[in-house]
């Protein structure tokens, strides 16, 4: 049986309401085929299931410089991404050769899983309402294994596509790392097997 690749990278961009999240993805160009996965505010319920994380690429946490709570929630977006990617995915009930089956793998280590942080909203009142410094997101980021970090302003569209390009570079990286593997749909079923059905 003849396996194939899949073609589209996932990417889970991570952080508290209100930092910015889904306007850096609009200011994102689209060079690269990405499938970005936007909380779109469900984290503010706590509601993001196992499915937002499995198959992820990257995960891109994100955090306002201007708001400290931000900042210091990182370490559970980034635990909570490693629990929910680390757990194993429920087993199919049924198997058959005329449906595509996804296998998921875990991710090896975990510990070495790419991230990229960015510190969004640095336009805000021309930096004077800054509670974060670069240097101790830096200095996060080395502690989490030197993540890439990088400083944004979705609105004035500053450093989002060197920072998505670094993200997709991660994100195909860590594609050809993993185990997800589409098993091909044959040309034609059988017509012994077309009577037949899955009670799935």
């Amino acid at each position: 049986m003849s396996v194939r690749r899949r073609t589209l990278l996932k990417v889970i961009v991570l952080g508290d309401s209100g930092v910015g999240k889904t306007s850096l993805m609009n200011q994102y160009p689209f060079h690269f085929r990405i499938f970005i996965w936007d909380t779109a505010g469900q984290e503010r319920f706590q509601s993001l299931g196992v499915a937002f994380y499995r198959g992820a690429d990257c995960c891109v946490l994100v955090y306002d410089v201007n708001v400290m709570r931000s900042f210091d929630s990182l370490e559970n977006w980034h635990d909570e991404f490693l629990k929910q990617v680390s757990s194993s995915p429920p087993s199919p009930n049924c198997s058959s050769s005329s449906v595509p089956v996804v296998v998921y793998a875990n991710p090896a280590d975990p510990k070495s899983f790419p991230f990229i942080l960015l510190g969004n909203k640095i336009d805000v009142d021309g930096g004077n309402s800054r509670v974060v410094s670069e240097k101790k997101a830096k200095e996060w980021c080395a502690a989490k294994g030197n993540i890439p970090y990088f400083e944004t302003s979705a609105k004035e569209d500053y450093n989002v596509d060197p920072a998505f390009l670094c993200i997709a570079k991660a994100a195909l990286a860590n594609e050809h790392e993993q185990d997800i593997y589409f098993q091909s749909i044959p040309d034609a079923v059988p017509e012994s097997e077309q009577r037949g059905g899955c009670a799935c």
